[in-house]
């Protein structure tokens, strides 16, 4: 048996050790105050939920298990989650829900930071067990590192006072919700902190967070306090209706280069950072697709939701060619990973992973503040 040293403090240094997610047991969870169930008009399971289909979840677990062994045949040691019953209600004593969702996206419940991993608050109902899926390797780290430090953030109550009520109303359209998320305005309250770890991007001593759906700014905050000697930023995007995780509209691929989503740009006013200290935003490529696969809650922008493996090497989804050619252009080596039949259980190739090992170590990428 491998032992264990968990150290990670970027988003782009080599890659030596990892969590790939799991489809076992996905479910449609129930309708919630935070929840829009973006199931498509013409799908049989509109207006329903439960375990998706054994099929959809038998082809999503071989694209994680193909992408699991081509990580391992690349020298990258890859650990994998193990499955709760997921059909199982998520109850509290302030609030039942009739069913959980699934451990494909390790990303959005852990953030690993140097030598800790921290289990995020999460702000879905259906998400307050998630944790456990990963609980038998955090147990396992544990025993394996004795400088890992495993943390969990304040288990959320997730009443009622934490959304905003009919946010997500069929009434509201688009146009509305784009003007709410220019103010700042989402269906998260400031009850109490709230954060999905997929909110967060590592930049050595720097913290970037996304405001949004899935973080509010007590959560922010809190992680501020958490880690008083990084620098904590918020940004918002609002150019996007519907702000959940940061890493399919903000991804850096090395130190100086960040791709942005055309359609949700970061703000002028939030550009002096890196505009201060010589790195470059651009553009990310169009989408290879125009609408997302089936059953999928996520935007066609999945398309720059990549796993960087060292500052040369990336891994993006094996049909999007417009972000291959671009990576190709910015001097990447591209290796093409077939996901897509799997974007519905979680995420893209950023989101079923969560880093434990990168070498490295934390760096100033920001000296002029």
């Amino acid at each position: 048996m491998q032992n264990t040293v968990v150290n990670s403090w970027n988003e782009w240094d080599p890659l030596k050790h990892v969590i790939v997610g799991r489809a076992d047991d996905c479910h449609i969870p129930p309708e919630e105050p935070a929840l829009d169930a973006k199931v498509p008009e013409d799908s049989d399971m509109r207006g329903q939920w439960g375990k998706r289909p054994q099929d959809t979840i038998d082809r999503a677990n071989e694209l994680l298990d193909n992408f699991a062994s081509m990580l391992e045949k690349r020298g990258v040691r890859v650990d994998r989650p193990t499955s709760i019953d997921h059909s199982k209600p998520a109850t509290t004593p302030d609030f039942h829900t009739q069913s959980q969702f699934g451990c494909m996206p390790p990303r959005d419940v852990l953030l690993t930071v140097g030598s800790e991993m921290l289990e995020a608050t999460m702000s879905y109902r259906c998400r307050w067990f998630e944790y456990l899926n990963y609980r038998p390797l955090m147990q396992r780290y544990f025993n394996e590192d004795p400088n890992f430090r495993h943390e969990s953030a304040p288990k959320p109550r997730l009443t009622d006072a934490d959304y905003h009520p009919d946010y997500l109303s069929d009434k509201i359209g688009d146009t509305k919700r784009l003007e709410w998320a220019a103010k700042r305005f989402f269906v998260t309250t400031e009850e109490e902190p709230l954060f999905d770890a997929a909110d967060v991007l590592r930049f050595g001593r720097d913290l970037v967070v996304q405001h949004g759906f899935t973080t509010n700014l007590k959560g922010i905050e809190w992680l501020k306090r958490h880690f008083p000697e990084h620098r904590v930023h918020t940004v918002n995007f609002p150019g996007d209706p519907y702000p959940i995780h940061i890493d399919a509209t903000f991804t850096p691929l090395r130190p100086g280069l960040i791709l942005n989503n055309p359609h949700r740009r970061l703000p002028e006013e939030q550009r002096k950072m890196y505009n201060d200290n010589g790195w470059e935003i651009v553009d990310a490529a169009q989408p290879a697709h125009n609408t997302p696969p089936p059953l999928c809650y996520s935007s066609t922008w999945l398309s720059m939701n990549v796993l960087v493996l060292d500052p040369k090497t990336v891994c993006v989804e094996a049909s999007e060619v417009y972000q291959m050619e671009q990576m190709d252009k910015l001097g990447m080596e591209v290796i093409p990973v077939e996901l897509r039949d799997a974007y519905a259980f979680g995420g893209g190739l950023h989101c079923c992973t969560a880093d434990v090992y990168r070498e490295g170590v934390c760096e100033d990428y920001f000296p002029n503040m």
